[in-house]
C-alpha cells in the first residue's frame, strides 16, 4: 500500500472539494473525535478520514483509495470490538454522518443510511408500532451488526437481522453503485446476509418491518452462589421456548459498582402481554431472585437495557465460540472462571438461539449458523490501561478452559483482531468456498481487507 505522503497536495485538495462531507487529516478539528470508536483499546491515527454525507461522497473515497493504493477502513457504528473501521496511515471511510431513515409503513419496510444506529433506527419505526431485529446493544450501527448476521431481542419470532434485510445499496471496489436483492445481483444479495464488509461498503440498507408494539422485557438477577441451579435451570427452559420469548443466560457484576457477581436471565417476549405473562411466569418464579425487572416495556427501551453496561471509550476484549452442549461439566468451568473475573466490568454471557432464526437453510444466505443452541460472549470489559494484560489473561485462559465444550462454529461479529484464518472459516462453515468465489468477482484485489477477511479464491 501507497503512503498519502506520496499524494500530492493538489490531488488531495480535489477529493476535499468533491466531498458533500469533510475530509479530515491529523490536526484538524473533529479528527480525533472522528478516529475514535466504542472501543477505547484501539488508537488508530488514519492519514485521512472521509466524512461522508451520501453514497456520492463514499464513490469518491473509494476510487481515490484505490488510485493510490491507500488502505481503506471503514467505518458504520464504530461498535466492533476488533476495531477494524479505523487504520492507520490509510483512508477511513466514515459512514457516521449518513443518518438517514425513511419508514414505509404500507409497506411495512425501511430503508436507512449505514450510518445509523439501532437506537436511531427504532426510534424512527416504533413510531408506527414496527421493528425489525437489531441489536442487544442500542449504539450499535446497523450496517456492521447486519452484515456479519444480527443476533437481537427478536430473533426467536422474526429471525436475524440479514433474514430481514430486503436490498442493500453497495458501493464496490471498482466504484459502482449497485443494488443487491433478491432479484438483482442476487449472488451478492446472499453475500451480504452474513459475509460482513468483505464485498463493499453498504451506503444503505432496506429491511422488512414487523408489528412490534409494547413488550415484556428485563432481567431476573440471582445470588453466584446459585450459578449452577440458574443455568441448569436456564438450558432447561429453553428447550421448549415459545418464538415469542428470547432469552439470555449469564455472570454479570451488579450494575452498582459493588462488584457483586451474579447469575441473570435476560428476556425479551414480543407477543401479547396475556402470554408473556404466561411464558414468564417460570422464569419469575423461579429461586429466590435479589432482582426482578422483568415487565411492560417499549422495544426501544429493551435494545437500550444493557447499555449502560457498554460505555464508550472502556476497553474492551472479547472472545466467543458457538457451544455444542451447555453440559453440567461446561457450567462448572464457566462458575469457577467468573470467580476469578479481574474486572466488575466484565461477564460471560449466554445467548440462545431458537425459532426462526433456526427456520432457515444454511445455504439460503451466507451466515450459516442455524441450529437451535447457545453462543457464549465472554465480554472483558475494564476502565484501566494499566489492568490490560490481566484482563486479556483471564479472557484467553477462560476462552481456553472452555474449548472442549465448543462447537466449531463461530459467530463473525465477535471474531477478535488478533485471531487468523481457521475461525473465519469457521464462521462460514459450508459456505465458506462460495464465499471466496464470489469476492474473487467483486473484489479481486481483496481492497476491503480490514474486515473479517475473506480472501478472493475459487
Amino acid at each position: 500500500m501507497s503512503s498519502p505522503s506520496t499524494v500530492e497536495e493538489a490531488t488531495i485538495a480535489e477529493l476535499s472539494a468533491r466531498l458533500s462531507g469533510a475530509l479530515l487529516r491529523p490536526g484538524d478539528a473533529g479528527y480525533d473525535e472522528a478516529r475514535r470508536l466504542h472501543n477505547g483499546m484501539i488508537d488508530r491515527r488514519p492519514a485521512l478520514i472521509a466524512r461522508c454525507r451520501g453514497t456520492a461522497d463514499v464513490v469518491d473515497a473509494v476510487n481515490f483509495a484505490r488510485t493510490h493504493r491507500l488502505e481503506i477502513a471503514v467505518r458504520g457504528g464504530g461498535h466492533n470490538v476488533a476495531g477494524k473501521a479505523v487504520c492507520d496511515g490509510g483512508l477511513m471511510i466514515d459512514l457516521s454522518l449518513m443518518k438517514g431513515i425513511h419508514v414505509d409503513p404500507l409497506r411495512r419496510a425501511v430503508r436507512a443510511q449505514g450510518g445509523v444506529t439501532w437506537r436511531e433506527f427504532n426510534r424512527e419505526t416504533q413510531v408506527h408500532r414496527l421493528a425489525t431485529t437489531g441489536g442487544t446493544i442500542s449504539t450499535t450501527g446497523i450496517a456492521g451488526l447486519t452484515l456479519g448476521g444480527g443476533l437481537g431481542w427478536l430473533m426467536g419470532k422474526h429471525g436475524l437481522a440479514v433474514d430481514n434485510l430486503l436490498s442493500a445499496e453497495v458501493v464496490t471496489a471498482s466504484g459502482e453503485v449497485v443494488l443487491a436483492n433478491e432479484k438483482e445481483n442476487g449472488d451478492l444479495f446472499w453475500g451480504l446476509r452474513g459475509g460482513g464488509g468483505n464485498f463493499g461498503v453498504a451506503s444503505s440498507l432496506e429491511y422488512r418491518l414487523n408489528p412490534v408494539g409494547p413488550v415484556t422485557s428485563g432481567l431476573v438477577a440471582h445470588p453466584f452462589e446459585s450459578t449452577r441451579d440458574v443455568l441448569r435451570f436456564f438450558r432447561e427452559v429453553t428447550s421448549s421456548l415459545p418464538d415469542e420469548l428470547t432469552l439470555f443466560g449469564g455472570l454479570l457484576h451488579a450494575p452498582d459498582g459493588s462488584g457483586t457477581r451474579l447469575a441473570v436471565l435476560i428476556a425479551c417476549h414480543c407477543g401479547a402481554s396475556g402470554e408473556a405473562e404466561a411464558a414468564l411466569r417460570p422464569i419469575k418464579a423461579f429461586g429466590q431472585p435479589a432482582m426482578d425487572t422483568i415487565g411492560p416495556a417499549s422495544y426501544e427501551q429493551t435494545n437500550m437495557m444493557l447499555d449502560e453496561a457498554f460505555p464508550r471509550g472502556a476497553l474492551n476484549y472479547w472472545k466467543s465460540n458457538f457451544l455444542a452442549e451447555l453440559s453440567d461439566a461446561a457450567i462448572e468451568i464457566l462458575s469457577a472462571r467468573f470467580s476469578t473475573c479481574p474486572s466488575p466490568m466484565s461477564g460471560l454471557v449466554l445467548e440462545h438461539m431458537h425459532g426462526a432464526a433456526t427456520r432457515v437453510r444454511v445455504s439460503e444466505t451466507a451466515f450459516p449458523h442455524r441450529s437451535e443452541g447457545y453462543n457464549l460472549l465472554i465480554v472483558s470489559e475494564w476502565l484501566d490501561p494499566g489492568d490490560t494484560d490481566r484482563n486479556v489473561a483471564w479472557t484467553r485462559e477462560t476462552y481456553d478452559a472452555m474449548q472442549p465444550y465448543f462447537a466449531r462454529g463461530r459467530y463473525v461479529n465477535y471474531l477478535g483482531a488478533d485471531e487468523g484464518d481457521e475461525p473465519i472459516q469457521a464462521a462460514y462453515g459450508p459456505n465458506f468456498a462460495r464465499l471466496r468465489a464470489l469476492k474473487s468477482k467483486y473484489d479481486p484485489t481483496n481492497l476491503f481487507h480490514l474486515n473479517q477477511n475473506i480472501r478472493p479464491g475459487a
